[in-house]
């Protein structure tokens, strides 16, 4: 594909994206899945689907989790429950991309280790995890806190980031 002389060659990721009232839009990958986007009322849309810098924090906790879920998955250990809760600080002129991502990430399970989580996470930090990489590209700095609670009797700990001041 060729734009004003900028060509992307075939083998990219291909999407389209389809207005389908108001501005509700729907993204649709080459396999035909879809995603909705929506903006608020306010902001003339209908409110009905996530925005897309909502979806963006998604995307990079979805990315994070598929790097860290099979990493631990290798090393043949039990996952009982996986979630992320994300909160993005954007800049205040516009463009207002984010600034600041902090992630929250909660795993039980009853045989990971504090260490063998915080390398999985590491591991997607550093080298897996395009999503979170692209968005380190353009400036926003990005922080974790590991919370592991063991399935068997209850116990909970926690590790964090090198980036401690967004978390607080």
């Amino acid at each position: 594909m060729e734009t004003n002389g900028f060509t992307v060659t075939d083998h990219g990721t291909k999407v389209s994206l389809h207005l389908e009232r108001a501005l509700r839009l729907i993204g649709t990958n080459e396999k035909g899945q879809e995603t909705a986007f929506d903006t608020s009322v306010k902001g003339g849309g209908s409110d009905t689907a996530a925005s897309p810098m909502e979806t963006v924090l998604e995307a990079v906790a979805a990315c994070m989790a598929m790097d860290v879920i099979p990493i631990l998955r290798k090393r043949r250990k039990t996952i009982t429950d996986f979630s992320v809760h994300l909160t993005g600080e954007r800049a205040a002129t516009h463009p207002r991309v984010f600034t600041k991502i902090a992630m929250q990430i909660e795993l039980v399970s009853p045989d990971v280790t504090m260490e063998e989580l915080t390398h999985a996470l590491e591991l997607s930090e550093t080298t897996y995890c395009s999503v979170s990489a692209m968005l380190r590209r353009s400036g926003c700095e990005i922080a974790w806190e590991a919370v592991l609670k063991d399935s068997h009797d209850g116990a909970v700990q926690r590790a964090r980031s090198d980036i401690h001041h967004i978390l607080n």
